[in-house]
């Protein structure tokens, strides 16, 4: 049990038996009455994002969260199946709870596994991570100059743009929360 005022972004609570993620979060005194915590969560399982309120120092109920780093082996056509680099314990995981994190998904790549109880809740990818094109129109000598994109098809089969200079077979940085590329990667 915690109160609303240690809540932090990433916390897990579980209220009346559902479990939800704090996204933002802030504490408020108005100037008449007692101070309360303002918050956005989201439904771990259906990804719905709600406003709440809290009366400052309400007890809240923590749900206990294991985060794992695993490693993901390959999608036997129905799921994903990540091993735990720890123990080689494999786990089965279902599209839904992969989510976006299959865009960016290559086999034996690292990812955060996120557990209540033995069920998974989601995945976590790193911010950022190394890709190659395996598609992308050909650049026009003198394209650089400008700020316009194009798209590109990474090796994951998910699509991004990119700046006009980038080249088929090229390493580039894609951020995993916003599939926005960052940059090519040195060689």
């Amino acid at each position: 049990m915690a109160t609303t005022n240690d809540l932090k972004n990433g916390m897990v609570l579980n209220l009346d038996g559902q479990l939800w993620q704090v996204i933002w979060f802030q504490h408020h005194k108005p100037g008449k009455g007692g101070a309360v915590v303002r918050s956005k969560l989201k439904h771990v399982e259906s990804g719905k994002v709600v406003d709440k309120t809290f009366n400052a120092d309400v007890k809240v109920d923590v749900a206990q969260v294991d985060k794992r780093t695993m490693q993901y082996l390959y999608n036997d056509g129905s799921n994903y199946v990540f091993m735990d680099t720890g123990t080689y314990d494999q786990i089965e995981v279902t599209p839904e709870l992969v989510g976006d994190a299959k865009n960016f998904l290559l086999e034996n790549q690292e990812a955060i596994v996120a557990t209540n109880e033995g069920r998974v809740l989601y995945i976590e990818m790193p911010a950022s991570v190394e890709l190659e094109i395996t598609y992308t129109e050909p650049g026009v000598v003198g394209d650089s100059a400008t700020g316009r994109t194009k798209s590109a098809t990474l090796e994951t089969g998910h699509e991004i743009q990119v700046p006009l200079f980038i080249a088929q077979g090229e390493k580039v940085k894609v951020d995993t929360r916003d599939s926005s590329y960052l940059g090519r990667v040195k060689s």
